[in-house]
């Protein structure tokens, strides 16, 4: 993995960074290749600086030194940007086809549809999705409010396309298609401020751009995708919030007479600091990915707790005695009130249109059937009938267990048990196949070698976060966890292994901090000092040149598989022998 650390303190032996000699015993150590894991400064232990590209890297290329400094500056924001670009491309080709309502398209376009022209959704007549095929116009919006079990953020956004594009399968599926693409930009700049590597950020990115259910779900108009964009956006804010935090106690600690920053445990436990924009805005996108489905909840308790524990590291590395009620006293408060009531009121909003319309399905509940309610004196009558939705609505979710062909358990997922299959055509007459049949077909599976990598990275990261401590291994468990393990309490509800998209963005951090490790750190580095490697070192070179093509090799057989599965990604009609041997397992046909 890259390493955060920096350089040693120039002058000082690389296991000695306080300039003290080593004992007789640390010398005899060192004749067997022994180096000491270096101690890093408070200012970068709190504030870690970004990796560099080594000088040999720019000399080999015959790149003057300043014309290097100008590629590194640019290539914060233009590899990000590249990598995005390139995930936009796919993401956008052909996004009208198939030209058919695919599997849960069916409910939310059409309830996007509603939404956007009267502010609810509406009851649609059965079949009428070969009608809005061909001719959108002449589908009339049904003003019958209709039950509907998600909030409503999501379907707005599909409704935003459609208002932008027609009532078509290119229209609602627009937005959806901006927000993956969007989310492969996130996750560049999340992995960059994480791993302190603009190459490993955009490796996290590219590997967001390759996977196949991601790519999927991309291109269909269902929340999920929604839900991920904004679980990851939170995610991104709340990374930003820390190193904030964390460079405001920095800036707060005293500085010794050799300009040395030092811990103290009065500035630690007292400092507040102050108001933190990006923890509020991380509560508004918790807010609205809840306002999408709920199981947004989950991750704004589990992100909750994050940053919260981000808090107690932070005061503790800067020097507090008893961090964990100094956070109480200074920072839970705050960080509670930026994040869960900002998330309902945010919740409580996105029904807007449902509460001004005053058609929609439940909403006059409270002035009939609810009118002799003891609590008519407290609340008003819209809050009281959207409760009364709400109550619904977790009713059937719980008891929603009716069995559906590609139902899946929670415990398949990460090897890609049952995928489902949103669209399927078989065609005869095919001239390309030698039995005459082709098909086509729309996979809802990840990148198989992506997601069967990530099951040993998990592992790796959960290691690193058990033994090593390292916060950002168990940032990315926390991610996943979030996204993952509440499914895992509905077993007997149906569920699909496409409600995963949500913690993809995770899986590929945690696959980039594995393949970090296997590469090794930069030269120059203070990550070198701590494996014991130097410039000079020939052993270390030849690790770390054997580690890059390593990750070199796993990385191409990933964007190989993405490609060899092209075609069940997107519906391209292929001989069905072709079509055969991508079924590697029999749970995916």
């Amino acid at each position: 993995m890259t390493s955060t650390a920096p350089e040693t303190q120039r002058g000082h032996d690389a296991g000695d960074p306080l300039g003290e000699q080593p004992t007789s015993w640390q010398r005899r150590l060192r004749r067997f290749g022994h180096v000491p894991r270096p101690e890093t400064s408070l200012r970068d232990r709190l504030d870690p600086p970004y990796t560099r590209p080594g000088r040999q890297v720019w000399s080999v290329l015959a790149i003057p030194p300043h014309v290097a400094d100008r590629l590194v500056r640019w290539s914060a924001w233009g590899g990000p940007l590249l990598v995005t670009l390139v995930a936009g491309l796919l993401r956008f080709w052909k996004l009208d086809q198939p030209h058919a309502v695919i599997f849960d398209e069916t409910y939310y376009a059409k309830d996007a549809w509603a939404l956007v022209n009267q502010g609810y959704e509406g009851s649609w007549p059965k079949d009428v999705d070969k009608q809005i095929l061909n001719d959108p116009s002449s589908v009339p919006v049904p003003t019958d409010p209709g039950y509907v079990v998600h909030p409503p953020v999501g379907k707005w956004i599909i409704g935003l396309g459609e208002q932008l594009f027609g009532f078509t399968p290119f229209g609602w599926r627009f937005m959806v298609a901006v927000l993956g693409t969007i989310s492969v930009l996130l996750l560049c700049r999340i992995g960059r401020r994480l791993f302190r590597s603009t190459f490993l950020g955009c490796l996290a990115g590219l590997l967001l751009a390759v996977d196949g259910l991601h790519f999927v779900m991309s291109r269909t108009a269902l929340l999920d995708l929604i839900v991920m964009f904004f679980v990851l956006a939170a995610f991104g804010c709340l990374v930003v919030d820390r190193d904030h935090a964390r460079r405001g106690l920095a800036s707060a600690l005293p500085v010794d007479e050799e300009g040395v920053l030092r811990p103290n445990a009065q500035v630690a436990e007292t400092l507040r600091l102050g108001w933190r924009p990006w923890r509020l805005a991380a509560g508004v996108m918790l807010g609205l990915a809840f306002a999408t489905k709920w199981n947004g909840l989950y991750v704004l308790a589990a992100f909750g707790l994050m940053t919260v524990l981000w808090d107690v590291g932070a005061r503790r590395t800067a020097g507090a005695v008893h961090p964990y009620q100094a956070v109480l006293r200074r920072d839970l408060i705050p960080a509670f009130v930026s994040t869960v009531p900002v998330a309902i009121v945010t919740y409580v909003v996105s029904w807007t249109g449902w509460i001004v319309t005053d058609k929609g399905y439940y909403r006059n509940w409270a002035a009939t059937e609810g009118k002799d309610s003891s609590w008519s004196w407290l609340f008003p009558d819209w809050l009281r009938s959207l409760w009364h939705y709400e109550n619904q609505v977790y009713d059937f979710h719980v008891g929603l267990t009716s069995g559906h062909t590609y139902e899946s358990n929670p415990w398949s997922w990460l090897v890609l048990g049952r995928p489902v299959s949103y669209y399927y055509e078989e065609q005869t007459g095919c001239t390309e196949s030698a039995t005459g049949k082709c098909a086509a077909e729309v996979l809802a599976i990840g990148t198989p070698l992506l997601w069967w990598l990530a099951c040993f990275a998990l592992a790796y990261v959960v290691w690193r976060w058990f033994f090593r401590r390292d916060w950002r291994a168990g940032a990315i468990a926390c991610g996943v966890v979030a996204g993952w393990l509440p499914w895992f309490f509905y077993q007997e509800r149906t569920i699909f292994l496409f409600y995963a998209v949500v913690f993809v963005p995770f899986l590929c951090l945690a696959v980039t901090m594995m393949l970090g490790a296997i590469a090794g750190p930069a030269a120059g580095t203070g990550a070198r000092a701590e494996l014991g490697l130097t410039t000079q070192d020939p052993t270390g070179e030849r690790r770390r040149t054997l580690g890059a093509i390593a990750v070199g090799v796993l990385v191409l057989l990933i964007i190989w598989n993405f490609i060899y599965f092209w075609p069940l990604y997107t519906g391209t009609s292929i001989p069905m022998e072709d079509w055969r041997s991508r079924m590697w397992l029999d749970t995916w046909v």
